[in-house]
């Protein structure tokens, strides 16, 4: 395509910029060739120009479209470049929270510096077995990619794991070996993987360290080689080391750290075991405290101490060498505190009281002394002498460190070492996977020695990488037979030769360091002189004449010569080394005697000797160096690698933060772009016919289409692009040059927009004319009822108006009457008033008149009264002073006579009495005086009030009066107005009187209606009080219900838990055992044990899971094992002891209940006592009549017995007329008839003997009720002997011929032999009770005495420590208390069961031996010789048992069993045949009452059956098959056992076992079932495992519409043709499940649980994929998820199975669909999603929300807002903070019990199953 295509207006392209290194723009006008520059718009508004070189005519690269933005292989993307790579990882890295990438073979991972739950358990089973393009970008992918090339081709693997210092090496070699320890190794087995990983934390211990870059640097390269057996299962391992970084021992730079070891050391040296080494803290000693941090933020190095200790322990290093390590650790940190002084300038010295010293000798165990002197000396050898020389302060220091670089490397070595013994496997190993965890390309400020060696061995890997890539470019053209020019990629072979070849660098170095005078400065003079003008790759620096430049493959890099000899040679004083071989210190010797080794195997062969020849024989670094390079090159290329590239998205360790120009520089220095170069120059872009049709279908047309796809696509590329060079035609595949997929895209684009704005002109147009056609008819309805509307207002205006009228002339005539009326009685009133005001006018008058006569009257005596008062007056005045001037006179005359003597004297006579007289008269006068007085006061006030009233009224009548002169003129008019109120008065008192009268009838009415309404209130407010306590009581009741209702979930939940548990734990325990048992046979075949690994296939699917066959084929005692197994664990149980002390106390209220009961019990036999006496004598009279009649029925019996003899007789004489008739006739048919009645008669009468018999001897033991011995006889009539056992003498016979005599007599002896019984057994009770009591004391002693000690404990504990334990002490003695209970009542119901089946067998016996009595008799009467006759034979009644032979059982168990073919039997045969036969021969073996039989049928059935099951666990139909037939076994034993079944028909109950308890063997069988279940669920989910995937997510209904993006190198592969898995095979699958199960007659709720499962696992495995594959989280395949679910569910209830729960499991995956397709923009939809997705974990909607990729460009991606508000709405949710479903979760099973309707005595055996020897009964 032209670039004035491509470059056209709103073209995206990429610009360099400084900060950002690409910066996107867009393009504002088309480009034309020729222009030179370009118009373009950056992001934020700005414009540019970008200038174009002529000539070069160079284009900034162009952009990818979104939709390839985010994907998962760079190799995908159609335009491959720098900018697109580093876009791509920025977007999924920052935004999409996603740290691997693929990129072509290679893994790219970006350190997070975070901790991410990506690397659990569930995620290794996820990633097991899956091809590396079906799943997202993981270390897991490339770890099982490695894995299973290993086990399928058996080729050798490596996965080289590179990067800088920080990028995550060491974390991702850890979690791949993480990754083959987990899938290659099962449970039980040996403990190599966990020895295999134990060796990371010691090597990050001792070859770790903090830089400045990252906190746990690795300062070596390792190499370790995992080996596998032919089982793929990880057997060994061993490990080679690279460049230990030893001068970090001594020195760091600021900011750094030592290794982790020392810091370790010294963060422990308060234990006891470290107090020898005289230790303190880190900033104690010199070779910790340089770096100046000497602590990691969240790193506990005390924890991490212990971290390597149990490392150590598990590799087998024993606490002695530990110890040993340690100590030299320790000696190392007090050697780099040794100080040297300084005495001149070529002498030094040690004190000789340095303490460091003197400890570092004591813990090396060497000299002190001879230690300090080689310090500070050194001996020189010449041909002739030896002589010594003290070195200077700095020699001596540099002969320090160099000792302790030495000490620590050799500790190093030796440790690797001791790991590879530790690994080592004695087994063969038959393959191997490399884990190389090496440096990666580094460059510094100052690069030294170290830097240079490790970018030396990046180019060698660079190279082989490189090589790597191009062949399997080159291989994949080949084999896709397409045209190619060979690839020009960067080959960096010069580079190396610079390095490694002859008088190449190192060669130089190795020479200069042979000469004697050898410096830094001639090397690199020599470099200089011999090198800079041969090779282009090197270069001398301008400013400098110490450095030299050498040009990598990654970036230019300076190297300092300073140090490189020192480093390179890495000598040691060997007088120091000398002391160190004569120490005492095991460990020490150890490390040197390798040293000591190869001096005198080197020394051996020459004949001279000295410093020459040592120097000689001495390999330098840098040549060990490259030696061991080379060797692992030959080890990569002699495997299959695979590459992780690790990259550092920035220098501050921000979490998600990329540094643009740092991941450029990582990028290109680790060949990320030379792998993008070299795919970008071929053929990047890689479709496979049917991806590329089902991706781009929507360019073609109809007729284009062709059934051959490949000449479709051939015709459809030919039509689209012009140019053939841009694309090639495999045989398998389409290959396209870069950036021809982005114009597919864009056309397809462009499609299927055009098709948009089709589909939505076209629904435009429709929506306008329906909006149109609605308005239409709109417009005609309203015109309609506009036009009836205003007919019917005319209507009713018509109206209005003639009712206007009408109204009109009724008004006015109205009106006028009204005018009328009102005249009239206005002249009607007048009159009436003005006759009125005449009459009362003349009445006014003639009232006047008689009025004024009156008043004259009154008048004129009120004068003449006064005329005579005044007369009277007068008069009474004249006489009372006439009467007083008499009285003057008189008393006048009586003073003179008082004056005389003799008046005196006269007076005196009797004076004295009359003088007390007078006396006591004038007392009394004085008080009537007095009262008087009082009297006259009160009457003087009484007048004077009135008086004073009188004056009043007076002063009242004169203004009436004058009122009455005034109103005198009105009288007449007032009298009127008088009269008329009177008038109107009284109407008002009657009116009142009426009122008063209603108004008390009212009052009397309200009272009544208060007093009703008040007794109404009472009455409601006890109804209220009433309601108030029922609601109350309700409340509390709901309150209780609610109560009751949440224990009884938690109850369920809590038995479902111990379900699970249970069946876990017996699945895991029969595992276990079928181990040991295969172990046994392996060791009776001496067969070397090795652990099953996984076996895997060429299938893309495979499990880790174990196989349930290896749990099967346990023997009986294996199952009663794990009962017993399982009781100690309910009684250590915490929440199983608090439900025992919940059920102890629901247990002491049944007691309680109980013993109430008995009470009653015991009164009522009290009553039946009384009662049973009173009725003794009833019973005797009874029994004299039942003795009566059966004499009279024996003397019938005899009669009838006479007869029957004499009839015998007649018809057996010989004689003419006693001759037989002839049959047939009429006197042989009346003969036949009297003689079947008579046998009739006679069986009736018998019977009714043998009842009289019983009755008569259980009526002679009641006799002997009343007696102390006869209370609890028992009649046992199994004791009684039968007739035929016994010896009766012929006295007998003559007595009675039928042995009723006999019979009484022994009904007597045994009535005496019971009551014997009965006392012995009375006093075996009572001995009985009188153990228990005093076993009762016993333990009523033991508990006294645990209390008191718990007492004597506790006195001493603190408050909640008592209480704590008086709890606990109660728990466990209500907890054994009830243990005890339960054994009792199982105990007692086992006693009821034993004696209602004992009770069965007695009756059996009795009915038994009654009809052998009858067979005799029958048999005596004919013994005569009898004429042959023709016999019927009558229909066989069967009993439901099957006979067999003593040792039958493998044989039937072989035929029925093992042989049987599930199909023949399911087809044509009735459901749970098998299981029918062996419960009818369980029950002829209860029958005749052999243990043993029934032991071995049981047991035998158990273990063929798990045979069977282990044999052909893989066969769904066979492990369906013998499921139904053990649960129906096992129902047939419930059914049968003896107890009432409401279910069972009365024949049903007939067939019970009779003997034995076999309830225990239904808990085995039951557990039979369990594990057969389970097997069941592990095959099917193998089964639907490889459909799942393909049908639920990858399976596509509409192809090309919603089809995939385009993929980059790996490409998603499934197990099955295109198109060829959908839902409607997973649907067939389910089907022949259902049929299956069906078919076998299993039951319908286990049906029910298994579908649960099922759609259990379909969720689990399809939402796990989902999460783990970004190209499935799109709106489409949301949609595709929905319409499969709506299949799924629409199957359920085609089966008829809606109800039992298997349509909820399926809800999360539901959800995670709706979450693809809700809209996930504002907060309100994020509020919305998290009320939706309740089922869904944070952690899942967080993951699919950043998981969430456009498929076309009209979807828009998730944005880290909207994800953001997601996580904190549901920060404050409480739930499981796991990522993945667990899709091996196996609900726990219930067998509910089903009875059987099929009747046993039905049953027939067909002859296909070859069971002759077996028969019915």
């Amino acid at each position: 395509m032209a670039a004035s295509e491509l470059y056209s207006k709103y073209a995206r392209v990429w610009l360099p910029d400084a900060a950002e290194v690409w910066k996107p723009a867009d393009l504002i006008r088309d480009y034309t060739p020729g222009d030179l520059t370009l118009s373009l718009q950056l992001e934020d508004g700005t414009e540019v120009e970008y200038k174009i070189d002529p000539r070069t005519n160079s284009l900034p690269p162009l952009r990818n479209p979104n939709i390839l933005v985010g994907e998962n292989d760079l190799t995908a993307l159609s335009y491959l470049h720098e900018p697109a790579v580093l876009h791509n990882l920025k977007v999924r890295f920052v935004d999409s929270k996603m740290i691997y990438t693929y990129c072509g073979i290679v893994l790219v991972a970006i350190n997070p510096y975070e901790s991410l739950p990506i690397y659990e358990a569930d995620i290794i089973n996820a990633y097991c077995g899956q091809n590396m393009g079906d799943m997202d970008p993981h270390i897991f992918a490339v770890a099982e990619e490695a894995y299973k090339q290993m086990a399928r081709d058996g080729r050798n693997q490596s996965i080289v794991v590179s990067g800088e210092s920080g990028a995550g090496k060491t974390v991702s070699a850890k979690y791949a070996m993480r990754y083959f320890a987990t899938v290659s190794c099962s449970s039980g087995e040996t403990n190599v993987e966990e020895r295999v990983l134990a060796s990371s934390p010691i090597m990050e211990a001792f070859g770790n360290a903090k830089t400045t870059r990252n906190d746990n640097s690795s300062r070596f390269g390792k190499y370790i080689e995992i080996g596998f057996n032919k089982k793929s299962s990880i057997i060994g391992a061993n490990m080679r080391t690279y460049l230990l970084e030893k001068s970090r021992v001594v020195f760091q730079a600021h900011g750094e750290r030592n290794y982790h070891i020392f810091y370790q050391l010294c963060a422990s040296s308060h234990l006891a075991e470290f107090k020898a080494f005289k230790l303190g803290c880190a900033d104690d000693f010199h070779c910790t405290n340089q770096g100046q941090s000497p602590v990691i933020d969240g790193v506990d190095d005390a924890k991490e101490m212990s971290s390597t200790r149990r490392a150590f322990s598990l590799l087998g290093i024993s606490e002695s060498h530990q110890i040993a390590i340690y100590q030299i650790l320790a000696a190392i940190l007090h050697l780099s505190n040794v100080e040297v002084k300084d005495q001149s300038a070529d002498r030094s010295s040690i004190l000789p009281d340095n303490s460091h010293l003197m400890v570092f000798c004591e813990l090396m165990g060497v000299p002190c002394e001879e230690m300090a002197h080689w310090f500070c000396h050194r001996k020189l050898k010449t041909t002739t002498e030896t002589f010594v020389k003290s070195v200077s302060k700095v020699n001596a220091v540099n002969g320090r460190d160099a000792l302790a670089k030495l000490t620590y490397a050799r500790l190093f070595t030796w440790i690797v070492g001791w790991i590879n013994i530790a690994l080592k496997s004695t087994a063969k190993q038959q393959s191997f996977i490399g884990v190389l965890d090496i440096y990666g390309f580094e460059t510094f400020d100052i690069n030294s020695f170290e830097q240079f060696c490790i970018n030396y061995a990046n180019e060698k890997l660079q190279q082989q990488f490189n090589q790597h890539v191009f062949k399997l470019e080159q291989e994949e053209y080949m084999r896709e037979e397409i045209c190619w020019t060979l690839i020009d990629f960067y080959d960096n072979q010069p580079c190396i030769n610079l390095i490694e070849a002859k008088l190449g660098i190192l060669d130089l170095l190795d020479e200069e360091c042979k000469m004697p005078k050898g410096s830094d400065d001639t090397w690199a003079q020599k470099l200089y002189n011999t090198l800079l003008k041969q090779h282009a790759h090197f270069d001398k620096p301008r400013l400098s004449n110490r450095a030299f430049i050498v040009n990598h493959f990654a970036d230019k890099v300076e190297y300092q010569c300073e140090g490189f000899l020192e480093k390179n040679k890495d000598t040691v004083n060997e007088e120091q080394i000398n002391v160190l071989k004569k120490s005492k210190f095991d460990l020490v010797l150890k490390l040197f005697e390798d040293d000591e080794k190869a001096t005198s195997s080197a020394n051996k062969p020459t004949s001279h000797s000295g410093r020459a020849s040592q120097r000689d024989n001495k390999k330098t670094v840098g040549l060990q160096f490259r030696q061991s390079l080379h060797l692992l090159m030959d080890t990569l290329n002699s495997t299959t690698p695979h590459y992780v590239r690790c990259i550092k998205p920035n220098d501050d360790k921000a979490p998600f933060t990329l540094d643009p120009v740092r991941a450029v520089q990582q990028l290109r220095a680790c060949g990320i772009l030379e792998t993008i170069r070299i795919s970008a120059a071929g053929f990047p872009s890689r479709w496979t016919y049917q991806e590329f049709f089902s991706r781009y279908r929507v360019l073609m047309k109809q007729k284009d289409v062709l059934p051959d796809r490949k000449q479709t696509c051939k015709n459809l590329l030919q039509k689209l692009i012009e140019d053939q060079d841009k694309y090639q035609f495999g045989k398998n595949k389409i290959f396209f040059r870069a950036g021809q997929v982005a114009y597919l895209e864009k056309l397809r684009s462009d499609k299927l927009r055009m098709a948009c704005v089709r589909i939505q002109k076209t629904i435009r147009c429709w929506l306008a004319r329906k909006k149109y056609l609605r308005m239409k008819e709109s417009a005609v309805t309203i015109q309609r009822h506009v036009r009836g509307h205003q007919a019917r207002c005319y209507v009713k205006f018509l109206r209005r108006t003639r009712a206007a009228v009408v109204i009109q002339q009724n008004v006015r005539m109205w009106q006028a009457r009204g005018r009328y009326q009102r005249q009239r009685s206005a002249a009607i009133t007048i009159q009436c008033l003005f006759r009125a005001y005449m009459a009362r006018k003349q009445y006014y008058k003639l009232m006047f008149e008689q009025k004024a006569v009156i008043i004259q009257k009154w008048v004129r005596v009120w004068l003449a009264r006064c005329r005579y008062r005044r007369t009277l007056a007068a008069i009474i005045l004249l006489q009372s002073c006439v009467r007083r001037m008499r009285a003057k006179k008189e008393l006048k005359t009586l003073k003179v006579e008082a004056r005389s003597v003799e008046h005196f004297k006269k007076l005196n006579i009797g004076m004295e009495n009359k003088i007390m007289q007078l006396q006591h008269k004038i007392n009394e006068q004085q008080k009537e005086n007095r009262e008087l007085s009082e009297r006259l006061n009160a009457l003087g006030k009484t007048k004077a009030m009135e008086r004073d009233k009188h004056s009043r009224e007076i002063e009242n009548l004169q203004r009436s009066e004058q009122e009455a002169r005034a109103k005198t003129e009105a009288l007449p008019s007032l009298l009127e107005q008088l009269s008329f109120l009177q008038h109107e008065l009284e109407n008002t008192r009657r009116e009142k009187e009426d009122l008063e009268e209603q108004t008390k009838a009212y009052q009397e009415q309200t009272q009544q209606v208060v007093e009703e309404l008040n007794m109404r209130n009472n009455l409601l407010n006890s109804e209220k009080d009433e309601l108030n306590k029922l609601i109350l009581d309700q409340a509390q009741q709901l309150t209780e219900i609610k109560t009751n209702t949440e224990n009884t979930k938690q109850l369920e939940k809590d038995l479902t838990e111990e379900r699970t548990r249970y069946q876990s734990l017996l699945s895991e325990h029969l595992h276990l055992e079928e181990r040991h048992r295969d172990l046994k046979e392996e060791m009776t075949l001496n067969i070397s044990s090795s652990k099953p690994g996984l076996n895997r296939t060429d299938s893309n699917y495979s499990s880790n899971s174990s196989e349930f066959s290896q749990s099967l084929g346990s023997t009986d005692e294996d199952d009663i094992s794990v009962q017993s197994e399982d009781e100690p664990r309910l009684t250590a149980d915490l929440p199983v002891l608090l439900k025992l002390q919940r059920r102890v106390k629901e247990l002491e209220q049944e007691k309680q209940s109980l013993r109430q009961q008995l009470d009653n019990k015991e009164e009522a036999q009290q009553e039946k006592a009384k009662e049973a006496e009173e009725q003794r004598t009833v019973g005797r009279t009874e029994l004299d009549l039942e003795t009566l009649k059966r004499q009279e029925l024996e003397s019938e019996n005899k009669k009838l017995k006479q007869d029957l003899s004499k009839l015998r007789k007649s018809l057996t004489s010989e004689s003419s007329e006693f001759m037989p008739p002839a049959p047939g006739s009429l006197p042989y048919s009346i003969l036949l008839d009297q003689l079947s009645s008579s046998n009739d008669e006679l069986e009736m009468r018998k019977e009714e003997v043998l009842l009289l018999r019983s009755h008569m001897v259980r009526q002679e033991a009641f006799k002997h009720k009343d007696s102390l011995l006869g209370e609890g006889v028992k009649l046992d009539l199994s004791e009684i002997p039968s007739f035929q056992d016994v010896d009766r003498s012929a006295d007998i016979h003559t007595l009675n011929e039928d042995g009723e005599l006999w019979l009484a007599y022994e009904g007597l002896k045994e009535t005496n032999r019971l009551l014997e019984c009965q006392m012995q057994e009375q006093q075996r009770v009572h001995s009985e009770k009188c153990r228990k009591l005093l076993e009762e004391v016993g333990k009523l002693k033991d508990e006294k005495e645990q209390q008191q000690k718990l007492l004597a404990q506790s006195l001493f504990l603190p408050e909640d420590a008592r209480i704590e334990a008086s709890l606990n002490h109660e728990i466990t003695r209500l907890t054994n208390e009830n243990l005890e209970l339960l054994e009792q009542q199982e105990k007692q119901d086992k006693t009821i069961r034993k004696l209602k089946k004992q009770l069965k067998l007695y009756i059996k016996k009795v009915e038994d031996f009654e009809a052998s009595a009858q067979q005799r008799n029958n048999a005596s009467v004919t013994n005569a010789p009898v004429r042959a006759v023709n016999i019927t034979r009558k229909e066989k009644e069967y009993q439901g048992m099957l006979k067999y032979k003593q040792g039958d059982e493998n044989r039937l168990l072989k035929n029925l069993v093992i042989d049987l073919k599930p199909r023949g039997v399911a087809v044509s045969l009735i459901p749970g045949l098998p299981a029918y036969i062996i419960f009818m021969c369980l029950r002829y073996a209860d029958n005749v009452n052999n243990d043993q039989r029934v032991s071995t049928l049981l047991n035998s059935t158990i273990s063929s059956i798990k045979g069977v099951i282990k044999k052909k666990g893989s066969d769904f139909e066979v492990v369906s098959f013998w499921l139904a037939n053990t649960c129906r076994l096992m129902h047939c034993l419930k059914q049968y056992n003896g107890d009432e079944v409401t279910h069972n028909t009365p024949k049903q109950n007939e067939h019970c076992l009779t003997n034995f308890e076999l309830s225990e063997y239904q808990q085995v069988y039951a557990d039979l079932a369990i594990q057969i279940y389970r097997q069941l669920i592990k095959c099917m989910e193998d089964i639907l495992q490889p459909l799942i995937v393909a049908s639920m997510l990858e399976h596509e209904t509409i192809q090309g519409v919603l089809g995939s993006k385009p993929t980059g190198m790996r490409k998603r592969s499934t197990s099955f043709p295109e198109g060829a898995v959908s839902v409607e095979v997973l649907l067939q699958r389910l089907t022949l499940f259902h049929t299956t199960m069906s078919q076998h007659g299993m039951d319908a709720d286990v049906i029910k649980q298994v579908v649960r499962q099922q759609f259990y696992i379909i969720c689990a495995v399809t939402l796990n994929h989902l999460l783990l594959r970004k190209d499935m989280c799109s709106w489409s395949k949301g949609l595709q998820i929905r319409y499969n679910v709506w299949q799924l569910e629409e199957w359920l209830v085609e089966k008829e199975l809606a109800a039992c729960g298997a349509k909820e499991t399926l809800e999360p995956l539901v959800q995670a669909a709706q979450l693809l397709q809700i809209k996930k923009k504002t907060e309100a939809d994020a509020q919305a999603i998290c009320n939706m997705c309740a089922a869904l974990t944070t952690a899942q909607i967080v993951k699919v929300l950043t998981l969430y990729t456009p498929v076309i460009e009209f979807e828009e991606r998730v944005s880290t807002t909207f994800i953001t508000t997601i996580k904190t709405i549901l920060k404050d949710r409480v739930e499981s903070s796991t990522l993945m479903m667990d899709a091996k979760k196996i609900f726990s099973i219930t067998l509910p019990f089903t009875p059987s309707s099929v009747a046993l005595e039905t049953i027939q055996i067909p002859a296909s199953l070859n069971l002759g020897f077996l028969t019915r009964i």
